[in-house]
């Protein structure tokens, strides 16, 4: 059966979440919990409830939309987020959102029944930004975090989750659990790296995500006035924290060839020109397909900071932020992908995925997949992440075909 999304109404839905939140340079400001999220969010229930689905929110703020099958068969699952970085791009998550919606609305208006019901997910937090882990509604969601922990989680101003939640509205009544059992998983997202664009490929066959530890050490040294005190009484807590970040960025290259490691964040006190710092945060994040290569990265940079906190005079501290095991998809949900976009004409390859997504926690409670959409230049997180509508749309075909697959040719 030929199927495929109506184009013009897709690019249309795109543009239109685009503008909640938008920024003045193309990208998007929409942080979890924001007000910016509460609008995207109230945008996206009406049209679910436009489309006929059964709408739920459980009490971590993940919203649920059913349409029921002609069977009682477990449902498959298909979505992402609609929560964005600090001033990020305007697919990276929404792409996946709005694919799903467009799908169910496709089905609505050809008429097509499948066995399986089919469900639409937009998952709270997915960024980690605002408030950390990052894929925390869906962590929650799949048992892996606490919902009391997580609750408690604070933004920099102390912000609680909850707190958060109840204030946009979005604490929902339903346990924040899988409402049933599942058959699948599909997730769409850009790839938000080079490789699809350089081998001039149309999609992306997901057959993976990477392993992930994000971490801060903290260095305690002595805060002095910068002109008067000698280099030799120094306790300097910045000195040894850019040790660890030159290591950060070394590390990676011993281990493998896709291993990478980054600082993302640095904060300094007193933070002043004229004053020794005192205290200096980093933190680190590193990645790979290996487990085993995460825990060694994670060992050596603790070494380092070991060794710089004892030539700087100065004392650490170590917190682990998150981490998640590498993920390796089901046969079944690779196959389903795979097949959807041979029989579209797409010209695919197989990719491992260098960022986590969602269907890392997903793939924890049934079969998962996920179709990469080309990212142009392979940037993201930022306003300068680009995809073009045509690679847009036919990333979403191949999703929306996928799931029908699942939902209906797999039963």
């Amino acid at each position: 059966m030929e199927f495929t999304l109506t184009e013009d109404r897709f690019v249309e839905t795109m543009q239109t979440q685009a503008e909640i939140g938008g920024t003045e340079n193309g990208g998007l400001h929409r942080l979890a919990l924001s007000d910016e999220d509460k609008e995207v969010r109230d945008w996206f229930h009406e049209r679910m409830e436009r489309a006929g689905l059964d709408v739920r929110i459980d009490e971590f703020g993940n919203m649920f939309g059913r349409r029921e099958g002609t069977r009682d068969l477990e449902p498959v699952l298909v979505g992402s987020h609609l929560d964005s970085q600090p001033y990020g791009g305007i697919y990276d998550g929404a792409l996946g959102t709005v694919a799903a919606l467009e799908f169910v609305r496709e089905l609505n208006d050809r008429g097509i029944e499948t066995e399986r019901p089919v469900e639409i997910v937009n998952w709270t937090n997915e960024e980690g930004s605002r408030f950390q882990p990052t894929l925390q509604g869906s962590g929650v969601w799949a048992g892996t975090l606490d919902v009391a922990e997580q609750y408690a989680v604070t933004d920099e101003d102390g912000v609680t989750v909850e707190e958060a939640l109840e204030r946009i509205g979005y604490k929902g009544d339903h346990p924040a659990e899988p409402a049933t059992d599942y058959d699948s998983y599909l997730e769409l997202h850009i790839e938000q790296g080079p490789y699809l664009e350089s081998n001039e490929k149309d999609v992306g066959i997901v057959t993976g995500i990477v392993g992930l530890t994000w971490g801060e050490i903290t260095f305690y040294g002595e805060a002095n006035h910068s002109g008067a005190t000698p280099m030799h009484h120094r306790s300097d807590a910045m000195v040894a924290a850019a040790d660890v970040v030159t290591q950060v960025r070394r590390i990676p290259s011993t281990l493998g060839e896709r291993t990478v490691g980054t600082v993302g964040s640095v904060h300094v006190q007193p933070d002043s020109i004229n004053v020794i710092p005192g205290e200096v945060s980093v933190t680190y994040g590193f990645r790979d397909a290996n487990a085993e290569t995460i825990r060694e990265a994670e060992k050596r940079v603790l070494r380092e900071a070991e060794a710089a906190a004892e030539r700087e005079g100065v004392t650490f501290e170590h917190e682990d932020r998150a981490s998640a095991d590498p993920v390796y998809f089901d046969d079944r949900c690779v196959d389903a992908v795979r097949r959807a976009a041979d029989e579209l004409h797409y010209d695919s390859m197989e990719v491992f995925s260098g960022g986590v997504h969602d269907a890392t926690h997903a793939d924890e409670v049934c079969d998962a997949g996920m179709v990469f959409a080309v990212s142009e230049d392979g940037k993201s997180h930022t306003e300068a992440e680009y995809t073009s509508w045509e690679d847009c749309y036919s990333a979403a075909n191949t999703l929306a075909r996928a799931a029908l697959k699942l939902a209906t040719d797999d039963v």
